[in-house]
């Protein structure tokens, strides 16, 4: 098994499964954001916002810089690494488990 933080997976696997913040951190791809740039398409207070921000930024999955009143947010995306890592194990798994079931079924015929 794959080693790893479970408190840091768990806190990664979390932030990803709102699909809300996974629209945030596509959004970051394009480069920092602030967090109102963030809230826009969502219709959302910046509160609504920050807390979000907040979840990804406790992953790891973001930094967020105060210069004065604007919050600056920028993708930190090497947390989504680890979590690929843990994934891989289970791919790994299920590939060789339908490798092995092709193959019995080639013997079958």
């Amino acid at each position: 098994m794959v080693k790893h933080t479970d408190q840091h997976l768990d806190a990664v696997f979390a932030a990803l499964a709102d699909p809300t913040r996974r629209a945030m951190l596509q959004q970051l791809e394009q480069g920092p954001r602030s967090v109102g740039e963030l809230a826009e398409p969502f219709a959302m207070s910046f509160a609504g916002a920050s807390k979000h921000v907040k979840v990804l930024e406790k992953a790891g999955l973001i930094h967020r810089e105060v210069q004065g009143r604007t919050h600056h947010c920028r993708l930190n995306a090497a947390p989504m690494a680890e979590a690929d890592a843990w994934l891989k194990h289970y791919r790994t798994f299920w590939n060789n488990k339908l490798d092995a079931l092709e193959q019995a079924l080639k013997d079958g015929d």
